[in-house]
């Protein structure tokens, strides 16, 4: 019988790049393309070989916004075996991962909860190598960590936010070890030798040592890296989510009043009456809006919106807007008039 793949996922950060939503809910349940961001965080995962042979390990933060993520997973993914890790201190990727050791073993994949990649995952079958590293080619690299490789692709080492950009093949936070208990002895490493960077262990640096070791690591390529961690991405992978099918703009053009310029994703609950809807707005179940021009927006659950322009815009949940305005970022249970 194989062995069963961990996927781990450390999602207790602050999320203040995402403030202030982020204050009443946890971020990977921000709505994107009318679903949540951990929903198509967990989509990445359908092309493993055997998907039912995995079990998730969510490393998360203290607070009562941990019962959210629970109560999530319970009702709308009851088929996932989930183990709950508590990171209790904010001190980076390698010392989640630390905390979540008990759970560790074997097979490892690891991403972020802000993170959404497309990629082929057969690679978790590979036992030439001791682990995978995707990589991306962009602009500028120096907020990201790097991989310097050799003429093959096999990875000699990673810079974590480097200073120039001669390298720009940056690792985009979804890696593959074939030996996770090999992975937590690097760390345990890492951690004797106070290996920081600003205070926080990061996982670069355990690869590190792991190749400096003679572990043998390799880049898998990828054309399609989503970053929904900001609330100006979260709008770009929303558009890029939609223009991927994501959307429901036949359904939603048959209501009465209402013109709809595709794509858009709205529920079916909601209530729309003398609008323009669109191109790229995802609006959540029991909304209500009357005489309002949306464009390129997220529009949270429950949210009343009357008499507005609105563009480029991020709105939670129970937000009531009344009047003139072009963009938003609002949480929560906000309102204006």
């Amino acid at each position: 019988m194989p062995e069963t793949l961990k996927i781990a996922i450390p999602m207790a950060g602050l999320g203040t790049r995402m403030r202030p939503h982020t204050w009443s809910k946890p971020k990977p349940l921000m709505a994107v393309a009318g679903r949540t961001v951990l929903d198509y965080v967990l989509d990445q995962f359908k092309s493993l070989p055997d998907p039912e042979n995995a079990e998730y390990v969510f490393i998360i933060g203290p607070g009562p916004q941990n019962d959210q993520l629970k109560k999530f997973m319970e009702e709308k993914h009851p088929e996932k075996k989930v183990h709950y890790v508590i990171q209790h201190e904010m001190r980076g990727q390698s010392d989640a991962l630390w905390q979540a050791r008990k759970y560790l073993k074997g097979p490892l994949l690891m991403t972020f909860s802000d993170t959404l990649i497309e990629t082929d995952l057969a690679f978790v079958q590979e036992k030439v190598v001791d682990g995978v590293a995707c990589v991306k080619e962009v602009p500028d690299p120096r907020r990201f960590g790097v991989a310097v490789v050799d003429p093959q692709g096999g990875i000699t080492r990673l810079i974590e936010k480097p200073q120039d950009l001669s390298n720009n093949l940056v690792v985009v936070g979804f890696y593959f070890f074939r030996d996770s208990e090999q992975l937590l002895y690097a760390i345990d490493q890492q951690m004797r030798r106070k290996i920081t960077l600003k205070n926080e262990y990061f996982l670069t640096d355990a690869v590190n040592i792991l190749l400096e070791g003679g572990a043998k690591f390799r880049i898998e390529r990828i054309e399609t890296w989503l970053d929904a961690g900001t609330p100006e991405t979260l709008l770009e992978t929303n558009r890029y989510l939609m223009d991927k099918g994501n959307e429901n703009s036949i359904l939603a053009s048959r209501r009465t009043g209402v013109t709809v310029i595709p794509p858009v994703f709205i529920h079916h609950s909601a209530q729309i009456e003398s609008s323009v809807i669109g191109p790229y707005v995802s609006i959540d179940k029991d909304c209500r809006m009357k005489n309002v021009i949306i464009h390129n927006s997220i529009i949270g659950e429950g949210s009343i919106i009357h008499q507005m322009m609105l563009q480029d815009s991020l709105i939670g949940q129970e937000v009531h807007l009344e009047g003139q305005a072009m963009r938003f970022n609002l949480g929560d249970n906000s309102w204006t008039m």
